[in-house]
């Protein structure tokens, strides 16, 4: 990772949008990590305790993408206008941000080498006898559906469309966002990000508190639960005018909307879904499923936020928000009507 930080922070200097959309692409080969760190994870981990654990791993993920940006706009206020000259090096306000994340993955690399073993799935010797609720398990999964595949195939494929739904709504805020802020309630960049960055930290403090939810609640309450308030928290932007027509919305309102998205629902809601996911693979090999996974939200976070610039140009930014929450309510809607035979699979 820290050699794609680095090739990005030259895209001041090589000044071509090639060279710009070669380091992105680059840098998201390196995200590929992330499916394998979630099936690391869930290879170690007992079943009852795998959400909790996985959500320890999210909350560092989300704290990364969602706490950051106050680095990259710190290095923004501290090196505007100035640059530095170190060797083959350059340190400005776009730069800067690419190397401090190249000298972390250097970090974590390091902690790599030194602290983590690699754990194999060991096989069992002989064939011993499955539980009842194994077999009852086994029997619900390799039911057949009236799609001609079976209720273990059409549930992973329904928890990726789930990470579809809840990554492919939150980039699309993600991009819009500060847009918004700024046209409907005159917040600048910097405040809007700040605002996003501190719900962020509240987000990672959900995320923490997940072992204490999850002997309150089933995976599938918290998905339900999580999803509802983070649909929530986009709807009530709907109805908004723009300050060039004159209104004036209330900072407050930005700040209850954005903490239901980033500090409550999105975290909750999206990490029970992969904790849901894990449990519904069970004792097979995490690995290769966990990259598929990865890879649906990847494609969400491209394709809605593409899909939502089209909607706000031809149409109106707000509607954008509708067609997000008509999304997230069909997913709740199918997650309820699912939940026994989910339930089921991921005991």
């Amino acid at each position: 990772g820290d050699h794609r930080c680095v090739l990005f922070a030259q895209v001041y200097r090589v000044g071509s949008l090639y060279y710009l959309v070669f380091s992105q692409v680059v840098l998201g080969i390196g995200s590929a990590t992330l499916g394998v760190t979630r099936a690391y994870v869930a290879e170690i981990t007992a079943t009852r305790q795998r959400t909790t654990y996985i959500a320890a791993l999210t909350a560092v993920q989300y704290g990364g993408f969602t706490v950051t940006p106050i680095f990259g706009a710190l290095f923004s206020y501290l090196l505007e206008d100035k640059r530095y000259y170190v060797g083959f090096f350059v340190f400005d306000q776009f730069s800067a941000a690419a190397y401090f994340m190249a000298s972390l993955c250097i970090a974590t690399l390091f902690l790599l080498l030194t602290g983590f073993q690699a754990r194999y799935r060991t096989q069992p010797t002989g064939k011993g006898k499955k539980s009842q609720r194994r077999m009852e398990q086994d029997e619900v999964a390799n039911r057949v559906t009236f799609a001609g595949i079976t209720v273990y195939n059409a549930a992973l494929l329904g928890c990726m469309l789930l990470n579809v739904s809840t990554k492919g709504s939150i980039g699309s805020f993600e991009t819009m966002g500060i847009s918004f802020a700024e046209s409907h309630f005159g917040l600048r960049p910097a405040v809007a990000g700040t605002i996003v960055s501190i719900n962020g930290l509240v987000g990672v403090s959900s995320l923490l508190s997940m072992g204490y939810l999850g002997k309150l609640l089933t995976d599938i309450q918290m998905i339900i639960g999580g999803i509802t308030v983070c649909a929530i928290g986009i709807i009530s932007f709907a109805s908004l005018q723009s300050v060039e027509m004159g209104a004036e919305n209330s900072i407050v309102h930005y700040i209850i909307g954005i903490f239901m998205i980033y500090g409550v629902g999105y975290p909750i809601g999206h990490t029970a879904v992969i904790g849901l996911f894990s449990k519904v693979v069970g004792r097979r090999p995490q690995g290769t499923l966990q990259g598929w996974f990865a890879s649906a939200g990847s494609l969400a976070r491209i394709l809605f936020p593409v899909m939502s610039g089209y909607i706000a140009q031809y149409d109106d930014i707000t509607t954008v928000f509708i067609v997000l929450f008509v999304n997230l309510v069909i997913s709740n809607i199918f997650v309820a009507m699912s939940s026994r035979t989910l339930n089921a699979l991921s005991q």
